[in-house]
């Protein structure tokens, strides 16, 4: 059933990612647009995308969006599209709680072990290089599609790294920009 599939893919992945929810973007991506093929590329691109510009955590955004999206897709209609939403972001949620419930407990008993501090030091690369492999999977032709679109890139970028601009304004400024350039 799909409500088990959902459940277990995104407690999974909730399970695997260290990095927080744009560090989880590319596994997402690959169990929902590869393994399962639930949504195309460019369905998974518009689901980050309204992800990043909700409040909240873009993980788990993403994950109650696509646990609406599937059901629906499959025809099951509101109420249980509803459920896969509550289904998925429970599932990506669970394992965090567990993990830090956990890691509070151990760290309170061990915070002055210095293998202890050596294994969470070890994992700060790691949760770099997913951040950087979450960023590069969307950078595509779909979201690319003109140099309008990496001119915004490149502005957004570099008020984000060289200004600290407050993201809120960025996407804000860009969607006026999007609606100028593309008139949609």
């Amino acid at each position: 059933m799909i409500f088990i599939e959902l459940f277990l893919t995104f407690f999974l992945i909730g399970a695997f990612t260290f990095g927080g929810g744009y560090a989880m973007l590319s596994l997402i991506q690959n169990q929902v647009v590869t393994v399962h093929q639930w949504l195309t590329p460019e369905e998974f691109t518009d689901i980050v995308a309204i992800s990043q510009m909700s409040p909240g955590p873009i993980g788990i955004n993403s994950a109650t969006y696509i646990g609406y999206s599937v059901p629906h897709a499959l025809g099951m209609g509101p109420a249980l599209s509803f459920l896969g939403s509550l289904t998925a972001t429970f599932a990506v949620v669970l394992p965090s709680y567990l993990i830090v419930l956990w890691i509070c407990i151990l760290y309170e008993k061990f915070k002055t072990n210095r293998y202890f501090a050596s294994v969470l030091k070890v994992m700060r690369p790691v949760t770099i290089g997913m951040i950087a492999a979450a960023a590069i999977i969307l950078i595509t032709p779909y979201n690319f599609i003109d140099w309008w679109s990496w001119a915004l890139f490149a502005v957004s970028f570099a008020a984000m790294l060289f200004f600290k601009a407050n993201p809120i304004w960025i996407i804000v400024a860009s969607g006026a920009a999007g609606y100028l350039i593309y008139g949609i």
